[in-house]
Formats: structure tokens, sequence, C-alpha cells
């Protein structure tokens, strides 16, 4: 039997990068999946591949800061599945600026995604999972459950990121106070926070390249330098970038149940770089 059989797992951003290479792997060891991304292609593609090897999802598209988005994505997976077991908050980018020149509309959509969005998803949530920890309590039950919240190592502060640094370092208090709120229910509430992983926001750029990418409208610089990433690599332990699969395994095994004692807690994904 598959170590997360019967169990349904809820991912934001998981069309693309670091949620891909997450749903890919919680349905590898047997979860059902509800996949979500902002484009419907990217996270239909998700859901044919889990499909096609023999597992089960289907998509949720759309914002995650949408006000109707978490009741939506909630319900996709008590409609569909009829439980919640596993939620990840993974999806997210960046929109960066010095703080002189970062507009509210930088500051409030970067906020709005990374700390609002799971605030939202969570408090949606809380409902079907007290239900189900209740239940399972009368039976004599114990069913354990997790959420994954992502952060990053630049939660301990990364210059031009005064929004994203704030939403990652928000979201580890939201993740040890929901540890201590929701330890009742048997839920572990953990985060992961990435150091350099090689997705489409870190890629990197040669001489005065640029690339885009579009959300909800806004058409905003991803990558870095050549230079900055060849200098990353020089500083971290393992010698290089992380790759989305790697990421995703911190992830994951934090939704194992060898993982079932931990709670309240922040693992670091940087290969030996980086703290929070």
């Amino acid at each position: 039997m598959k170590k997360l059989e019967g169990k349904v797992a809820l991912v934001t951003g998981s069309g693309r990068g670091i949620g891909r290479s997450v749903a890919l792997q919680l349905a590898a060891y047997g979860a059902k999946v509800v996949v979500n991304d902002l484009d419907a292609a990217p996270a239909e593609e998700v859901v044919a591949e889990i499909r096609a090897a023999g597992g089960e999802a289907v998509a949720c598209v759309g914002s995650v800061t949408a006000v109707d988005f978490a009741d939506r994505f909630v319900q996709t997976a008590v409609k569909t599945y009829g439980a919640i077991d596993i939620l990840v908050n993974n999806a997210g980018y960046t929109w960066d600026n010095v703080i002189q020149k970062m507009s509210d509309e930088q500051w409030y959509a970067i906020i709005d995604c990374h700390l609002t969005a799971p605030f939202r998803i969570l408090r949606a949530a809380q409902p079907i999972i007290s239900a189900q920890a209740k239940k399972e309590a009368a039976e004599g039950k114990e069913v354990f459950r997790r959420v994954v919240n992502i952060s990053s190592i630049a939660a301990g502060g990364n210059a031009g990121q005064t929004n994203y640094s704030a939403g990652k370092a928000g979201i580890l208090g939201m993740t040890k106070t929901l540890a201590k709120e929701w330890g009742r229910m048997k839920v572990c509430v953990n985060a992961v926070a990435f150091g350099f992983i090689e997705t489409r926001m870190t890629q990197a750029l040669a001489g005065d390249e640029s690339k885009t990418i579009n959300i909800e409208g806004r058409v905003i610089k991803v990558g870095v330098q050549k230079a900055v990433v060849d200098g990353a690599s020089q500083v971290i332990p393992l010698g290089r970038p992380g790759t989305p699969d790697e990421a995703a395994g911190a992830v994951v095994m934090l939704c194992l149940p060898e993982a079932n004692y931990v709670s309240g807690q922040t693992i670091v994904c940087g290969g030996g770089h980086g703290n929070v």
C-alpha cells in the first residue's frame, strides 16, 4: 500500500515548477490531488500526467488571490473526493523593487498572494478538517493531516524584496500559530523555506536578455543574470541551485507518516545555504 493511499491533497500553484513536482510526487505516493494554476493548460497537463500514471487528480483553475478562490478550492476537494488531508500553500511569484520605488500595487499584490491567500484557504478548510477530526475522535481513531506552507530564505531579509520578504516571514508566523491551534485536530503544520531553486523565476539570463511572465494582466520581469547564478553556486555548500524535484521532496517528506510528530517547524531547503 502506498504511504498516502486514500489521502486528498490540495496544492496551489501546481501547474508549473516546484508545485508541479509536489503534485506529481504526492500522487506517486497514492494521494488524490487537487491541482491549481492561474492558467488552465498547465493545470490540466498535470492532471493528465497523474491520471496517465494511474493516479487521481482534478483541476481547480484560478488566481489564489481571488476573493472566492479559497471556498472554491476547498469545495473542489470535498465535492470530488469527500475530504481534505494535505494542504500545500505553494503559489507565488516575485515583483521586486527597492522600497522607495515600490508601489502600493506591488506591495499588496505580493502580500495578497503569499500571505492573504494562504490565510483564506486555511480558514475555509478549517470547518471541514474540524468535522473530520471530531468524527474520527468519536470513533477512537487517530488520523493525522498536514499543512505545508512555502516560505523562503528571503524571510530573513533580501534587498529589493520588502514585499516578498515580509510575506515569506509572515507565513512562518502563521505556520507556528496554526500548529498550536490545530494540534488538537491532529494537523501537523510546517513550513519549507526554499533557497536558490531552478524555476522560471530564477532562470539565468544572458547579457541584456529580458524575460517576463503575465500575472493577471501584470507583465513582470523574471530571471537573474548568469553572474548571480554563478555567484549563488559558489556560496551554496552543495555547489549548485536545487531542482524543482529536490525542492518538492522537502515538502512531500513532511506529508509522510514518518513525520506524524513533526509540527510547527521550518525546514530550510537550500543546499546548506541560508536560514530564517
